[in-house]
């Protein structure tokens, strides 16, 4: 008799604990207290909050393939994995003293950290953060570079640009046992940040020290890094740089990529066919995120200081400014729902995230948060270089 009352009353509290699915799950990262929110995209509500991750004064996020947990990259060399089902930090290391993000491999079994300090990469597996590899960015005896740029790559590749060293590397993992090199040098000074195409071919990094920028075709790897977009450069620039800008927040819509110029009040639209420059569109300040609504219609626009107030939309068939927005104070970072019909915008020094319905650009929903300075949807799961 008592067992059966015991299993009727485990039943029932089984019956009414709702199950969650994790497609419409995410994290936003509170900046100065080290703790991530999960959210669900669809009610506009908070889940959880999983503290003690450490720095994340620079963090990224990516998502395992079946989206139910994040990896946390944080600034102190640290990488946390959160369960986003059942609301905790499952494991967190220290491995290294200075880190700038990470990717994980496409069969979603391995992690890759990009590290300042001591320099180089470090790969772990995703089950259980145990060090497969570790890749020092050594160009010249005694000398390590910091490594930026780190993306996924098809192929079970890792692609990834040496700062100091100026130089691309791809490391294909097949094997993780035997990790393989391929390096391009002298592909231009101080590359900062890079990106890869949506489809994975192109890896294109910033140059800080050099005009244009570098880009390599993984398709052909054998070409080797070309030289484009000479116009894309600072050194002409009179105005002080006050945030470099994110190239993963680049866009790539249709025929067109949407590129922010540093140090300019301008966005760039380069000719995806050609890599040459069709059209300078001006914007109120000096942009950072450059990012394209999932079905590319629109181009949605936020700044550095003094504008950080501010977001502006670009027409991304008439290349014009469509509408601007003052949502709040310090606006750090967007993200799309998985089908673009909402956005959603950190506010940092509002501490408060701002969802608007991206067709009347209307107000849906704010949340509190303590100083957001990233939002993360686990729908980037299923995407290349997120």
């Amino acid at each position: 008799m008592k067992k059966l009352l015991f299993l009727s009353l485990l039943f029932a509290l089984n019956s009414q604990a709702a199950p969650r699915a994790s497609g419409d799950l995410g994290l936003v990262i509170e900046r100065e207290s080290g703790s991530a929110l999960i959210i669900n995209t669809s009610t506009h509500q908070q889940l959880a909050k999983i503290s003690q991750l450490g720095d994340l004064s620079h963090a990224s996020v990516v998502f395992s393939r079946d989206q139910r947990y994040a990896y946390v990259f944080g600034r102190d060399g640290s990488l946390s994995k959160i369960d986003l089902l059942q609301d905790k930090l499952e494991q967190r290391i220290v491995q290294a003293g200075n880190s700038i993000g990470g990717a994980i491999s496409q069969d979603g079994k391995l992690i890759a950290v990009a590290n300042y300090e001591p320099g180089g990469v470090k790969v772990f597996t995703a089950d259980n953060l145990a060090l497969v590899a570790d890749i020092p960015s050594e160009y010249a005896q005694g000398k390590r570079s910091k490594v930026v740029g780190l993306v996924d790559a098809p192929g079970q590749r890792f692609v990834f640009s040496l700062f100091d060293a100026g130089e691309i590397w791809i490391v294909n993992m097949k094997n993780p046992q035997q990790p393989v090199l391929e390096k391009f040098k002298a592909i231009g000074k101080e590359p900062y940040d890079a990106l890869i195409s949506p489809e994975g071919r192109f890896y294109i990094a910033g140059l800080f020290g050099d005009p244009g920028l570098a880009k390599l075709d993984l398709w052909d790897t054998a070409a080797g890094v070309k030289r484009i977009l000479p116009e894309y450069s600072k050194q002409e620039e009179t105005l002080p740089v006050y945030k470099m800008p994110h190239l993963e927040g680049w866009s790539v819509a249709g025929d067109y990529m949407f590129v922010p110029a540093i140090g300019k009040h301008e966005v760039l639209v380069i000719d995806k066919q050609t890599w040459q420059v069709v059209k300078h569109i001006a914007v109120l300040g000096q942009p950072v995120f450059v990012m394209a609504r999932p079905d590319a219609r629109q181009i949605w626009v936020n700044f550095a200081f003094p504008d950080n107030n501010q977001l502006q939309l670009i027409d991304a068939k008439t290349f014009t400014i469509s509408n601007t927005l003052t949502p709040g104070k310090a606006v750090l970072h967007m993200e799309f729902t998985p089908r673009g019909e909402q956005v959603w915008v950190a506010l940092r020094d509002d501490d408060q995230v701002i969802v608007y319905d991206t067709t009347n650009l209307q107000e849906i929903s704010r949340l509190p948060a303590q100083k957001p300075n990233g939002i993360f949807f686990s729908a980037r799961a299923n995407r290349i270089g997120m």
